[in-house]
């Protein structure tokens, strides 16, 4: 997955109660239900992983 704002790869961050994208570079974040049309199969399948909904 690509940052909207400067098309960097975003990463998963995960905290206690949440799960967000970062971007490796501008460190901008979305929440999952931001980005939730553009996930692609290598980040589907790592938060797969977790048990938060899309909407946390």
């Amino acid at each position: 997955m690509k940052c909207t704002h400067c098309q960097t790869d975003l990463e998963v961050l995960r905290s206690c109660r949440r799960i967000r994208m970062r971007c490796t570079f501008c460190g901008r974040q979305y929440a999952l239900h931001e980005v939730a049309d553009q996930l692609d199969e290598e980040t589907e399948l790592i938060l797969e992983k977790y048990n938060a909904g899309i909407y946390d």
